[in-house]
């Protein structure tokens, strides 16, 4: 296999992995961001879903204003430690309240569709990693490409 075909193979991965990543991360982010809203607005159904797990009125905005800055840390490409950190609090943030809706009495039908969030959080986190991981192999490939053509003195 040439070397040409090793860099096409690598460009289709990317391509592949960047696809999965944006659908995952998009819906994800639409998931939080569409939570984070009305919990940023202290709207009537947040107050009330709050009251009936325990919690006080006024960790809502909190928490809203907490998600959607974790939304906007994902979208926004570079900073990848703040990626991870955004990716940890709103995994946090949805299993607590999975944990929170179960504990408050609530049936099984009401708060199981919470894990398909936590499953969307998970899958856009894995795919955010294969995409790094799909980019440096990438990177690493174009780099000494240069440098079997060019040398050592023009590639630095």
């Amino acid at each position: 296999m040439t070397h040409i075909q090793v860099n096409t193979a690598n460009r289709k991965a990317l391509k592949k992995t960047n696809i999965l990543y944006w659908i995952l991360t998009g819906l994800f982010a639409f998931v939080m961001a569409g939570s984070a809203i009305p919990n940023i607005m202290v709207n009537p159904m947040s107050v009330q879903g709050f009251h009936e797990m325990g919690y006080p009125t006024y960790i809502i905005p909190f928490l809203g204003w907490a998600k959607l800055l974790g939304v906007v840390a994902i979208l926004v490409p570079g900073f990848p430690r703040l990626k991870e950190w955004a990716y940890a609090g709103l995994i946090f943030d949805l299993l607590g309240a999975t944990y929170s809706v179960a504990n408050s009495g609530k049936e099984l039908v009401q708060w199981a569709p919470i894990f398909i969030f936590v499953a969307l959080g998970f899958g856009s986190y894995y795919a955010y990693h294969k995409k790094r991981k799909a980019m440096a192999l990438q990177n690493l490939t174009t780099t000494q490409h240069d440098f079997q053509q060019n040398g050592p003195a023009q590639v630095a």
